[in-house]
């Protein structure tokens, strides 16, 4: 007879446990620290402005705020030294940078992956083994790993497919520590907004006549995708999309 086996929780269970969210002040990663929270985690978001970093964990019964720009090392690493140990890590932050590579200025270029490959290495650097030996680290990708176009994004498109990459190298690196990508779609967040201006209502209406689903997704919907991949202890190494089947049309 084989040993019994454990039954597995499928429901987020994280009593107890410590959470991070870089880029945890607005849209996904708000969802996704809002649903750790309320599955039992004490939740620290880490934004760039102070204020709203404050005000947001003072709302939502966050035990903690930071502000950083997460292209600086010395700051991450300030940043998160009072912290005795992580249990979970996400790392969400990065803007939308867009330039042709024949004409843009390669130093902004450069900060699509300064905000995502390298602020990545730098918090977990920072953390070391405060970093539990059974953690979760989720990064982000995003749709133009697989679908680029012709407005200006090559360089975010070659970071999002290398945080990908680089989640697949460090699930080894970090093992038995857990590292896992989510790549959205695209998803009504106030980054959206504030990318197309007034051109966003006429974006989607077009986008989502072209989608399976017939529309975009929720900051909620990511949200919950992260918390999933905190939860579940035998993924590792995968991206995950959350997309609604942008990359099949």
């Amino acid at each position: 007879m084989p040993d019994a086996i454990s039954p597995v929780r499928l429901e987020a269970n994280l009593n107890g446990k410590v959470v991070v969210v870089f880029g945890g002040t607005s849209g996904i990663g708000l969802s996704a620290a809002i649903r750790a929270k309320a599955a039992g985690a004490g939740v620290f978001v880490i934004g760039m402005d102070a204020e709203k970093a404050k005000k947001t964990a003072a709302q939502y019964g966050f035990v903690g705020w930071r502000a950083v720009d997460v292209t600086k090392g010395d700051a991450v690493k300030a940043a998160l030294a009072d912290i005795p140990h992580v249990d979970h890590l996400v790392l969400l932050a990065g803007s939308f940078v867009a330039g042709k590579v024949v004409d843009a200025d390669i130093e902004y270029l450069r900060k699509a992956f300064d905000e995502r490959i390298w602020a990545a290495s730098y918090a977990i650097q920072s953390l070391g083994t405060r970093l539990s030996s059974d953690a979760s680290v989720t990064l982000i990708s995003g749709i133009l790993a697989d679908r680029p176009n012709t407005f200006g994004t090559a360089i975010l498109a070659a970071a999002s497919a290398a945080m990908e990459a680089f989640a697949r190298g460090l699930a080894l690196e970090l093992a038995p520590r857990r590292v896992n990508a989510i790549s959205p779609g695209t998803v009504d967040t106030p980054l959206l907004g504030k990318v197309l201006g007034e051109g966003r209502d006429g974006y989607v209406a077009a986008l989502a006549e072209k989608l399976p689903l017939k529309r975009i997704g929720t900051a909620d919907e990511v949200g919950a995708a992260v918390v999933f991949l905190m939860s579940n202890g035998f993924m590792t190494g995968e991206t995950l999309h959350i997309d609604g089947g942008a990359r099949l049309v």
